[in-house]
């Protein structure tokens, strides 16, 4: 039986596929790319679409299949990525001998969440959907994001999902019951407004509960509950809205990240499609290389609060060493989106074209007359300031960077270079600069013909069946790299010359074949055979004489 990834791979054609994330160019049989998984200018990202295989030769030098490149680029397990793959191949995993397991272990708990957020949409009451509404929300944003109610009750939720045939102890690993000091099992959501929580290709696979008391609320109840951490569901990796806004983020090259679910529906209800959130979480890398790799700008709105702040430095930090573009959104009268949408609808747009590059959000915050109260405290917030400079990515931006320091504070540039070789970056992870690409080794044991062969395949050629040898897949991809821009004409002149020799390399190895077999039939005796290898000796030998001569090709 063939593996199923084998399956997937016969049907997806991994060139189509990579269109969907990076810009392609022919390169002879294969094509090339700025790599998605590091800064470059140049590109080293090859896709042979005859092995079904990717490889950057510049600052990742790895490579992969089309698994590997969804897990990479999305930030995928695995599971997910077979999932992804295998409903667009038309492929059936639940059924399949080899991934029935992952099934059990991993794809019922997708289902499970799925018929969760069903639920919590059939028991949307109109007392919820009247409190949403006065939050500024519609009825269409509300279905659009499909958020629901967990009604009041400890195992509502629990016997519903029973009753479909999932077991307690899945239910219990999609996060959505736990079990009692008594054994038995509880909702974990109850009286709440659902959100539920997509991945990036729209799979529920957790929930954000907002607390829903129609009288006074008790303090010590959380007014956010998430799911917990599940096989498919990683706070530090998600982003909520990412599924909607992903296409326009591209499109638009810029993301706009915000705190809370309810900014994100009402910016995205207000015309701002390209708004993503953290839902409550400290923004992490793993976000920022999912966002990185569909834009290279950045606009945060946070909480003017000194918690807000702080948090804001550690997320400006990140994404400045990500090769970001940063600015800060300013919401008037220290609101969140979502509350200055609701009281001013239209507006939100024009604030974001007026956000402020980040490095203004650090002098206003360090070197304002209100912050510098002596020579010391100047001292200490220029070089405060210096390590954030000393993180950012591009060399470009650090520039900017020190000019503006510099008209600021007072400072010659130079002086300010001086003391920036000095400072120590605070450790942030960064994209990999561009390496010089790992060498490839060429097998020592090639003969003439298999490097003759290898410089057809290099150049976009066909090979000869009886031609063909076992390559270096990376060599194939580094050349077809290399090669891409020859000139047409001069190409098809090498390649003509080269099968050319090849076939008189191909004769010179059957008259070796031949003489070792005339030789053994002396040995034997055998005159029978001596005669009909020596006319087939005489008939190569005629059409070696023709082809070294240019009579023959």
């Amino acid at each position: 039986m063939t593996n199923i990834t084998d399956q997937i791979k016969e049907k997806i054609d991994i060139a189509e596929f990579l269109k969907e994330y990076i810009q392609l160019t022919p390169a002879g049989r294969n094509f090339k790319a700025l790599c998605p998984f590091h800064k470059e200018s140049n590109p080293s990202f090859v896709i042979s679409p005859d092995r079904q295989t990717w490889y950057c030769f510049g600052g990742c030098n790895d490579g992969g299949d089309i698994f590997k490149f969804l897990m990479k680029f999305e930030n995928l397990e695995f599971y997910e990525a077979l999932k992804i793959l295998a409903e667009k191949a038309g492929v059936d995993f639940r059924r399949n001998p080899n991934t029935a397991a992952d099934y059990k272990q991993f794809g019922i708990l997708y289902d499970i969440n799925n018929s969760a957020k069903d639920f919590f949409r059939k028991n949307f009451t109109k007392e919820s959907g009247q409190y949403l509404l006065s939050r500024g929300l519609t009825k269409d944003t509300i279905m659009e994001f499909e958020v629901g109610f967990a009604p009041p009750g400890s195992d509502n939720l629990l016997r519903y999902l029973v009753s479909l045939g999932f077991t307690a102890q899945d239910i219990e690993r999609a996060g959505l019951v736990f079990k009692t000091d008594r054994g038995t099992y509880w909702d974990r959501f109850r009286q709440r407004i659902m959100f539920p929580i997509f991945n990036s290709f729209g799979k529920t696979v957790g929930f954000t509960g907002r607390i829903f008391e129609t009288g006074e609320v008790d303090p010590k109840i959380a007014k956010y509950i998430n799911s917990p951490e599940t096989p498919i569901f990683n706070k530090s990796r998600l982003l909520y809205g990412l599924h909607k806004s992903k296409n326009e983020i591209r499109k638009q090259d810029t993301a706009l990240l915000v705190e809370g679910q309810m900014d994100v529906l009402m910016s995205y209800q207000d015309g701002v499609k390209n708004v993503v959130a953290s839902s409550g979480t400290a923004l992490g890398n793993d976000q920022l290389k999912t966002l990185r790799r569909l834009s290279s700008q950045l606009i945060l709105s946070f909480d003017s609060d000194e918690a807000g702040q702080l948090a804001a430095e550690r997320s400006i930090d990140l994404a400045l060493a990500q090769d970001f573009l940063v600015s800060i959104l300013k919401v008037p009268g220290e609101k969140d989106p979502a509350d200055f949408i609701k009281a001013q609808p239209g507006i939100i747009s024009q604030l974001i074209k007026e956000s402020k590059p980040v490095r203004h959000f650090y002098f206003n915050r360090y070197l304002s007359p209100q912050v510098i109260t002596s020579e010391a405290d100047r001292k200490n917030n220029i070089r405060h300031i210096l390590t954030k400079i000393k993180g950012i990515f591009s060399r470009v931006e650090q520039a900017v960077w020190l000019k503006e320091l510099s008209n600021i504070a007072g400072i010659r540039e130079e002086v300010l270079y001086e003391e920036l070789e000095k400072v120590v970056a605070k450790k942030v992870d960064s994209f990999s600069r561009s390496a010089e690409p790992m060498p490839v080794a060429q097998p020592e044991s090639w003969s003439r013909r298999d490097f003759l062969a290898q410089r057809v395949i290099d150049l976009g050629g066909a090979v000869p069946e009886n031609f063909k040898f076992q390559f270096s897949d990376q060599l194939a991809l580094k050349a077809s790299l290399e090669n891409s821009n020859l000139d047409p004409e001069k190409k098809e002149e090498e390649l003509a010359i080269l099968i050319r020799q090849l076939k008189i390399e191909d004769l010179k190895d059957k008259r070796q074949l031949l003489q070792i077999t005339i030789a053994q039939a002396e040995k034997q005796g055998d005159e029978e055979s001596i005669i009909t290898a020596l006319k087939e000796f005489d008939t190569l030998n005629k059409e070696f004489y023709n082809i070294t001569n240019g009579k023959n090709s």
